[in-house]
């Protein structure tokens, strides 16, 4: 794995349950600002049972950026650790941004 990946991996692995980080606040993190997408483009290749915290990571307007059947996915699993959203999948990233 190229140290790209495992940077970000490692941030967001932080994350704790209950809060969210967007693609951008994770690249900054690691140490890659500006690569926000590469960070989306990173997460959409991860393997099938991964047990890192994606669902954890929106986008900047604190919305679910995946569509269909993975985004119905994703609200369930913030859903499930207490994160409010609106019925179309908004957070308020000032209650429930991560602020490591």
């Amino acid at each position: 794995m190229d140290q790209f990946l495992m940077q970000i991996f490692a941030v967001i692995h932080q994350i704790p349950p209950g809060k969210v980080a967007t693609y951008g606040q994770i690249a900054r993190l690691a140490g890659y600002p500006g690569y926000a997408r590469h960070v989306g483009k990173a997460l959409g290749n991860l393997p099938e049972g991964s047990k890192l915290p994606w669902f954890r990571v929106i986008n900047s307007k604190g919305e679910i950026s995946l569509k269909g059947d993975d985004w119905h996915r994703q609200k369930e699993k913030l859903t499930a650790e207490g994160i409010t959203l609106t019925p179309s999948g908004k957070i308020k990233l000032r209650h429930y941004q991560w602020q490591p």
